[in-house]
């Protein structure tokens, strides 16, 4: 118990270094965009998300290369993927007074996301398919370099569809920003992200001694919070501007990031380039991400526009989930094998 409340602590502090650095990563990927005429969607699905899932990339190297915990970094991951999809919308629409979508959004981005979700749930198959290793609880699902590449190969396609958006728009002219002022504003951004996710991370690590909770439990839920408020900040302001389907975009373009880019840079990171993934955890987990997206597609295709009730029943999803996490800690369900 003594070391319970500093790693409290420690998790409040480094909550607050991301949410202050992903105002300053934002406000410099708006302006970024703006100065290269990209269009809203693009700006929000791949400047904006790319720059605010920084924190969800480097917990998964920090996890890795610091601290040897490959299972956290993906937990956090997964678990910033569930809040992203559930409680940002559902917060945005709430502050914004609903959050407008178009058919780019459900169409393009959400369906291309929901094709992440299975790309990734498939390499972890084929992990277990290749390369079985029996365990008390279930198997372990082994990771290599070469499966990593398939995420990151779908990843160079996502880029490629949003490059020819890119093309084919006819962007305004904007004359009063200060590109190189504004890449040092992003660099400096990220830097600060770095602390504030390492002091997440050791939170982490703290509370499972102090409480012998799994870690990955604490990254579905601390750290994926934690590392998700730079999504939460682009999201939120570009709702209450009346932005919608920016806001939007840059949810689903984050968590394709993290799905395609930030668990296989792991893997690649890792000495050996070899990871043994409890696959009974993963499974489920992504399960629920999958049914999240689902709930998610849905309230956003109803007349192209997610209102005040659909918002509240995704954040009622996430309580849910939530409350799951909850039973399983306490050992009242038993749904998830690793927990």
């Amino acid at each position: 118990m003594v070391s319970l409340f500093p790693a409290i602590g420690l998790a409040l502090v480094g909550t607050a270094v991301v949410w202050v650095a992903g105002g300053r990563l934002e406000s410099a990927s708006e302006r970024l965009g703006a100065h290269y005429g990209l269009p809203a969607v693009v700006q929000g699905a791949v400047i904006a998300a790319v720059g605010s899932s920084f924190p969800e990339l480097t917990s998964v190297v920090v996890s890795v290369l610091l601290h040897g915990d490959f299972d956290l970094g993906v937990g956090a991951i997964v678990g910033s993927a569930v809040f992203n999809i559930l409680v940002i919308p559902g917060w945005s629409a709430l502050r914004g007074r609903g959050l407008r979508a178009d058919r780019d959004v459900v169409y393009k981005e959400t369906q291309f996301y929901m094709l992440a979700v299975a790309v990734l749930l498939l390499t972890f198959s084929l992990g277990v398919i290749y390369a079985p290793q029996p365990v008390a609880n279930g198997l372990t699902s082994t990771l290599t370099r070469p499966l990593a590449l398939i995420p990151l190969g779908l990843y160079a396609v996502y880029l490629f569809i949003q490059s020819q958006d890119v093309s084919d728009f006819d962007a305004p002219e904007v004359d009063d920003v200060n590109a190189a002022r504004q890449w040092l504003f992003l660099a400096g951004s990220l830097v600060a992200i770095v602390v504030g996710v390492e002091a997440l991370v050791q939170a982490a690590l703290s509370l499972e001694a102090a409480l012998g909770v799994p870690s990955a439990v604490w990254g579905l839920t601390v750290v994926a919070a934690g590392t998700s408020l730079p999504d939460t900040v682009v999201s939120v302001r570009a709702a209450e501007a009346g932005r919608g389907p920016t806001s939007l975009a840059n949810v689903l373009g984050s968590n394709t990031f993290d799905l395609l880019v930030a668990v296989p840079v792991g893997v690649l990171l890792v000495p050996g380039g070899t990871v043994a993934l409890d696959f009974g955890t993963a499974v489920p987990m992504m399960g629920f991400l999958t049914v999240a997206t689902i709930g998610f597609l849905v309230v956003t295709r109803t007349d192209l526009e997610l209102d005040r009730p659909e918002a509240i029943s995704l954040l009622g999803l996430y309580g849910v989930f939530i409350g799951w996490m909850v039973l399983e800690t306490l050992g009242v369900t038993a749904l998830v094998p690793g927990i």
